[in-house]
């Protein structure tokens, strides 16, 4: 539960503000630990994810607690201790998720705590693994070459054909 203090100032109420635009802007959070990162490595990591349209941001814990309780999102205040930055993403999030475990293999100080992927928290194993599947563009490239492999078959096969009956002077 976020802390409240009894009386409200306006620097805080705009801060809070300002970090809900940010996670409304993006609908997937990966939570991570950054502590021990250079700053020359938290903006390589923010340009790997830049290319996959994710931004990442060090978050202030109780301002993003607040602003994620006013989305409804309450459920994740256990990955908001510590140190803490977040991957946003707005699509393909294992793909984001995937960028941050390969960084983490090389730099072993970034750690991920857990995420809130399409409206579900998991923890640090479950986005490991869904780190691993397929991206949504592979899958639509691995459905579209399983549908188009018995066209090209049958296009070689009445090509073969043709090119038979005119090597034999037939039309």
């Amino acid at each position: 539960m976020a802390i409240k203090a009894k009386k409200l100032q306006s620097a805080k109420i705009e801060a809070i503000a300002s970090a809900k635009t940010t996670f409304e802007n993006f609908s997937d959070y990966i939570f991570t630990d950054y502590r021990g990162l250079t700053v020359e490595q938290i903006t390589e990591l923010r340009n790997q994810l830049r290319a996959k349209n994710a931004d990442y941001r060090v978050v202030k814990n109780n301002f993003a607690r607040l602003a994620l309780e006013e989305m409804k999102i309450d459920n994740v205040s256990e990955y908001l201790t510590g140190p803490t930055a977040v991957a946003l993403g707005k699509e393909d999030t294992n793909e984001v998720a995937k960028i941050l475990f390969d960084f983490a293999k090389n730099v072993p100080a970034l750690q991920v705590k857990g995420a809130y992927v399409e409206k579900e928290v998991y923890d640090a194993k479950k986005i490991e693994a869904f780190s691993k599947l397929p991206g949504k563009k592979q899958l639509i490239a691995m459905i579209m070459s399983t549908i188009n492999a018995p066209v090209q078959k049958l296009a070689a096969t009445l090509q073969a054909y043709v090119d038979k009956k005119q090597s034999e002077g037939g039309n």
